[in-house]
């Protein structure tokens, strides 16, 4: 049976969320927005998903917008927030290890005016808050800093950056809660964020659904259009059906929170200390601050990707990072950012956990992982051999055995 070590990329939707879904998809299958009877029922059932993830978060239900999921609920926060001050300022400041969906947003930005400040991260990827208010200035609009970070764990002081930020009139603060909630207490009070992203499909919900926590009279301009729905700040005809998966599987992932992470966090901990006694591995992020659920490493003298490959052959899926980038030959952004050079960063691997890991797969886990990290040691050491060897020259040819055998 293969073992799924890749929660932090999706997870499996449980079987109560997808009961709170079906009647949804069948008989109330209605548009929330029709004034008859079918509308009024699915009406009614979005009004109940409003209020169960509004209460999840210690929000009204008034303060919740659903979108597509996590990234549309990113787009929203950066770009609503941005368009909205734009009147009174321009500088939008962000960190260097943010998704792509607050990173790649913050860039386009760029394009219409906005000024980007980066504020870079330690060799834990952890920022400084201190750094953050240096950076913030009268003309800023928004900050955007991550609550944990997708690739390697760590949590970032966003209470801290907060206090920091409220010195600065009219300044908004947004945190990306998408990899964190399934794993962290959402203490709205405690955080004190203006904008408060998270994803379903990390706690257990279903894919193509997720929320924006807006703070009762922040003021963000809406970037999809056509109708009032969301309370004119997400036009488009709501997915009933997925809301009340994503605020079941809520509900669920939040009275089982304290427990489920003190469980994944042995778990993980067992894998980390199994894998850390193969050659060549070190440990990335924060020793502390950081989810129960991601152990991550780099490997020296491996592919993370080859590793990777091996191991789903081999009956483990893991990750060298984030799935929104998998396949891509680069280095991760965010290994770069916390000093890692680029061919540590090849070497990347992110084993993550969810409420259903086992422990007999962990064990199991730990051995095949030790195992292919050693053939993979292998392999990469004598195709270098190979490389650097002298050339023998083939008999009638100028072309070197060595080389002919590389092609």
């Amino acid at each position: 049976m293969p073992i799924y070590l890749d929660h932090a990329a999706t997870t499996p939707l449980r079987r109560e969320a997808l009961e709170a879904m079906l009647p949804y998809l069948t008989e109330d299958f209605g548009n929330a927005s029709s004034g008859h009877g079918f509308g009024r029922r699915a009406r009614a059932g979005l009004d109940e998903a409003h209020e169960k993830v509004a209460a999840a978060l210690g929000a009204t239900p008034r303060e919740i917008v659903f979108t597509s999921g996590g990234t549309e609920a990113n787009n929203l926060a950066v770009k609503g927030a941005a368009w909205a001050g734009k009147a009174r300022g321009h500088r939008i400041v962000t960190t260097t290890v943010e998704h792509h969906s607050v990173g790649h947003t913050v860039r386009y930005l760029e394009k219409f005016g906005f000024e980007i400040v980066e504020v870079p991260v330690d060799r834990y990827g952890r920022v400084d808050p201190d750094e953050v208010e240096a950076a913030t200035t009268s003309r800023t609009v928004l900050v955007s800093v991550m609550l944990a970070n997708n690739e390697v764990g760590t949590i970032q002081p966003i209470a801290e950056i907060a206090a920091r930020i409220r010195r600065h009139k009219g300044v908004l603060l947004h945190t990306d809660a998408v990899q964190a909630a399934p794993h962290l207490a959402i203490d709205l009070r405690e955080l004190d964020v203006d904008l408060l992203t998270i994803a379903a499909h990390k706690f257990e919900g279903p894919k193509g659904v997720g929320a924006l926590y807006v703070r009762h009279g922040t003021n963000i301009l809406a970037q999809q259009h056509g109708g009032a729905q969301e309370r004119y700040r997400r036009a488009g005809t709501e997915n009933v059906a997925g809301a009340m998966g994503m605020a079941r599987a809520l509900e669920l992932a939040a009275a089982e929170r304290a427990e489920t992470a003190n469980r994944v966090r042995e778990l993980r901990d067992s894998l980390a200390a199994a894998i850390s006694t193969a050659d060549g591995v070190q440990a990335t992020g924060h020793p502390t601050e950081r989810l129960p659920s991601i152990a991550s490493f780099v490997v020296a003298g491996v592919s993370g990707s080859a590793v990777t490959v091996a191991l789903d052959l081999a009956g483990v899926a893991c990750s060298t990072g984030s799935a929104c980038v998998s396949g891509s030959t680069e280095v991760s952004h965010v290994l770069s950012a916390m000093g890692y050079p680029a061919e540590e960063g090849r070497g990347a691997l992110r084993f993550s956990l969810g409420r259903a890991t086992t422990t007999a797969e962990i064990s199991e886990a730990a051995q095949v992982v030790i195992r292919t990290l050693a053939h993979q040691r292998e392999a990469a050491a004598e195709v270098g051999l190979q490389r650097v060897a002298p050339a023998a020259k083939a008999p009638g040819s100028d072309q070197s055995v060595a080389e002919a055998s590389l092609g």
